[in-house]
Formats: structure tokens, sequence, C-alpha cells
């Protein structure tokens, strides 16, 4: 009987705007990322620019999640709108924490295999911003949205790929002179492979949105 009278309610939309939002910080942020690591522009502008962005994203998540204890109806499960924000807010952290790596460890110049895991950032992220407004309306859209969680998987596949072929390639370069760049170079590495990694967990929360409102 309750979940009949909620059907007959207005359903609480704000959150496709808040998710919106959130997913266009993702982009500028990746965007930001790839530009440093291609060497376009300062690296300090480029840093300050993600933290900023990551600032942005923390406070809508924080909207997010006082809007899921404020309303009555809510256009999905609950628990997915929080597991779904806070897969998103993980990708933009991670960038935070590449960043960081950047600065802790002076970097102004990067591996080719990290500008082109910058590419995949990039692509990963716009993938998402793509797929979120589509889950305002879910039955429609469920195959275009099926279609591009698939495409960030590729997406993190090619990720691996770069993240292991780079490791070696520092390891020809540096491992018997400098362990120390051997060692730094694996550490941005991996960061990189994880930013791609929590957009594809994002993806993969959306494909469990789909299931199961389908």
């Amino acid at each position: 009987m309750l979940g009949w009278f909620k059907k007959l309610l207005p359903r609480e939309d704000k959150f496709f705007h808040l998710f919106e939002r959130h997913s266009r910080a993702g982009v500028a942020a990746a965007e930001a990322m790839e530009a440093m690591l291609a060497g376009e522009g300062e690296i300090e502008s480029h840093c300050r620019r993600i933290i900023d962005l990551e600032h942005q994203a923390d406070e809508i998540t924080r909207e997010v999640l006082l809007a899921i204890r404020r309303s009555f109806i809510t256009p999905f499960d609950r628990g997915d709108i929080k597991d779904l924000i806070q897969s998103m807010d993980d990708a933009i952290d991670m960038l935070n924490k590449t960043v960081k790596t950047i600065r802790r460890f002076e970097q102004h110049t990067f591996e080719p295999g990290m500008r082109e895991m910058g590419v995949l950032i990039a692509q990963a992220a716009r993938l998402v911003a793509e797929a979120i407004p589509l889950l305002a309306e879910i039955g429609p859209n469920s195959a275009r949205l099926g279609g591009l969680a698939e495409e960030v998987t590729r997406v993190e596949g090619k990720s691996d790929e770069l993240y292991e072929e780079g490791l070696k390639n520092l390891f020809r370069t540096h491992g018997n002179n400098n362990v120390m760049a051997y060692l730094i170079g694996s550490e941005i590495y991996g960061e990189l492979e994880k930013v791609v990694d929590r957009f594809e967990d994002v993806a993969n929360e959306i494909s469990g949105i789909v299931i199961e409102n389908v």
C-alpha cells in the first residue's frame, strides 16, 4: 500500500541537478589533469583548479546527503543515491590526491604513458557526465546507459595496460641508476590508474541503478 501511495506523489528531482553539477566538476578536474600531464600551461595553476573543483564537489556531495535525509520521495533508492554520489566524489578525491603527490615530489614533466592516462581519465569523466542526466528517465535510456558503462570499462582496461607498460618503461629507464625516479614515477602511475578505477566504480553504480529500476 505504501509503495502504491508513494508512486502517486511527486518525486524529488533536485538530485539530478546536483548529480549533473558534480559530474561537470569531475570533467573539469579531469580535463585539468589531462592538460597538466600534457605540459599545457602552468602546473601549479592546474593543481589549484583541481583542488578548487574538489572542494566544490565536496559541497555538492553534502547537499545530496542532506537532501536524502529531508526528501520523502526520492527518484530511486536512497542507498543507491548515496552510493552514486559517494563514488562520484571518490573519483574527484583521487584526482586531488594525485595533485598532492605531484606537488610533494615537485614534478614538472611527465612520462608519455602518464600523458596517455590523462587522456583516458578525461574520457572516463566525460562518459560518466553523459550518463548522469540519462538517469532522470532510466527506462527509455537504459540501453544507452548500459553502453556508456561498457565504454568506461573499456577505458579502464586500456588504463590498466598503460599502467603496466609504464612501470616497465620506468624500470628500464631508472631501475638500475635512479631508484627515486622509479619510485616517484610508480606512485604517480598508480594514482592515475586509481582515478580511472574510481570512474569505473561510478559506471558500475549506474549499471546497478539501471538493473534495479528497469
